[in-house]
């Protein structure tokens, strides 16, 4: 289903007569504001760490965990469908949708990428791929196709002059990369920077080595994006703003805790029926202060996909795309 500024247009008037009126305060104990999500094997997200302390109580937001998406483009699409509230999706594909009609807001950045938090290429140990010209004609598994490990690698071997299907890519979920690695059925095994615990095995487990990370060729940018849809912002001014201010405040919470949020992250994963002891190797949200997003973030990859002639020069650009409380484009 995609979402229209006409449609958002035809709702907004509903939305605005419910609320007329009313404090704040009243508003949001007025009726509980439901959020529902997929999570990610492996790992969580910032909204799923605030919701674990507390931080949504008394704000009229509920979040419901319906499930686990396979990657951030089978997320985009239940959000769009109406199967979720919220999505969460590596930035090229958040703005692919946005091009392709949906209505969709990037909230807040899922992860950042940093020296501390990055996307490895694994190889095994005697593997004789050394650099990123090496990966060419290679097998690399990722977990999703059209998403950030896909794009990143796209990257790397434009970075040294190859065109960007050099390399062939294969879905494999996160719990079975190290397995695919190991019994040679692929060359390379793409970690995600929100796979970090899946890597902190592969690597404890020994005879493997990074070949390049998307640090190295991205820079610091945020990883991804928590997306909203534009006219659940319309219809749930406070919620959205709670929602994204106390997302920002568990990141926070998680950088200057790191051991208490591993903790956290492990009753999380035993919950879910997972592992709950590779939480150790989590390295964290990699974000700025309050998850700050910068025009960079947006604007990097809208050059990039304008570059490959996937988007229309002009089309879109940061302002389009990003959540600020209080614009227009989102009151």
């Amino acid at each position: 289903m995609t979402i229209t500024r006409r449609s958002l247009l035809l709702r907004a008037p509903l939305a605005a007569g419910i609320i007329v009126g009313l404090p704040s305060i009243a508003r949001s104990q007025a009726a509980s504001v439901k959020i529902r999500y997929l999570a990610s094997r492996g790992g969580i997200s910032p909204h799923e760490l605030a919701d674990k302390l507390g931080y949504f109580k008394g704000l009229g937001i509920e979040l419901e965990n319906v499930g686990y998406a396979g990657g951030g483009p089978e997320s985009l699409f239940a959000l769009a469908s109406g199967s979720v509230d919220l999505g969460s999706a590596a930035t090229p594909a958040v703005i692919n949708s946005i091009a392709g009609g949906n209505d969709f807001v990037a909230a807040y950045p899922s992860n950042g990428i940093n020296s501390q938090v990055k996307s490895v290429f694994y190889v095994l140990e005697d593997s004789p791929i050394r650099s990123i010209a090496d990966i060419a004609g290679k097998t690399i598994s990722v977990n999703t196709l059209g998403a950030h490990l896909d794009y990143a690698v796209r990257e790397a071997l434009h970075s040294v002059g190859l065109p960007p299907d050099a390399a062939k890519l294969v879905v494999v979920p996160g719990p079975q990369l190290e397995q695919t690695l190991r019994s040679h059925q692929v060359d390379v095994a793409g970690l995600g920077y929100w796979q970090a615990t899946f890597a902190g095995a592969l690597v404890a487990n020994g005879g493997v080595r990074g070949v390049f990370n998307d640090a190295d060729v991205l820079g610091e940018i945020a990883g991804g994006f928590v997306v909203l849809r534009r006219d659940f912002i319309v219809a749930n001014r406070d919620a959205a703003k709670n929602f994204v201010e106390q997302s920002a405040r568990a990141a926070d919470w998680s950088r200057q805790n790191p051991d208490e949020a591993r903790k956290v992250l492990a009753e999380i994963l035993d919950k879910r029926g997972e592992n709950g002891e590779l939480a150790r190797y989590w390295t964290g949200f990699g974000l700025r202060e309050k998850a700050v997003a910068t025009d960079r973030d947006i604007d990097f990859w809208v050059a990039v996909l304008e570059r490959d002639g996937r988007l229309p020069k002009g089309k879109l650009k940061a302002a389009d795309i990003l959540y600020r409380p209080g614009e227009s484009k989102t009151n």
